[in-house]
């Protein structure tokens, strides 16, 4: 067997065992769950049949979108409303989903702040703006971002600006502190911390050192 064959036949016993877990209501490992997470998602099982059970099609669509990527419960509820899934047979998948651990947006929220905070820098300002538009709860997606430690934020200011510093050689200094300021206001930092980081990386420059 191939291994595109092998990641194919993986997929389709991942996706059968974690339909029998969410039917029979039973946890799904975790290893399925990481498997799904890796594997190309299968064809939207609705196209071929609009005269499927639509809680097998509401099942089959949650889980296609979860191999793809981690998704939030709103994001889930509007795809299946794209699908013109009913309402209250969206709502039963979904919890279904929830009490199987499929779907948990508290897991969501801190594997997405976590991710944006190592790939884009974002502050927690930003990072507050990015999970209300996945539909993240405003009280969980506080309570996530409550975890975030303010010196690692800090530290991550200190990177970006030593990063951008690198291509802002030879400019005047005001003009260097207001491109380093937008940037960082873009990303969700707070004005006395940009304010600070800045300053000090500056400080350490040594075009800007007195003789």
């Amino acid at each position: 067997m191939s291994t595109d064959e092998a990641a194919a036949a993986r997929t389709l016993e991942g996706l059968r065992a974690a339909v029998s877990a969410v039917e029979a209501g039973t946890p799904v490992p975790d290893q399925i769950r990481e498997d799904q997470g890796a594997q190309a998602p299968p064809p939207d099982p609705q196209t071929k049949d609009a005269d499927a059970d639509p809680y097998a099609v509401a099942r089959a669509v949650v889980l296609r979108l979860l191999t793809g990527s981690p998704k939030s419960r709103s994001e889930l509820e509007k795809a299946l409303r794209r699908k013109d899934c009913p309402d209250d047979v969206a709502a039963e998948v979904l919890d279904r989903f929830e009490q199987v651990g499929l779907v948990d947006d508290e897991a969501y929220a801190q594997a997405f702040v976590r991710s944006k905070q190592a790939g884009r820098g974002l502050a927690r300002r930003a990072l507050s703006h990015e999970l209300r538009k996945k539909g993240v709860d405003e009280e969980l997606a506080q309570a996530v971002l409550d975890e975030v430690d303010p010196e690692d934020e800090r530290a991550r200011a200190h990177e970006l600006v030593a990063k951008k510093l690198r291509s802002m050689h030879g400019l005047d200094r005001t003009v260097q502190t207001r491109r380093l300021a937008g940037m960082l206001a873009r990303k969700g930092y707070g004005s006395d911390v940009a304010r600070v980081v800045i300053a000090e990386a500056l400080d350490a420059q040594p075009e800007h050192q007195r003789d």
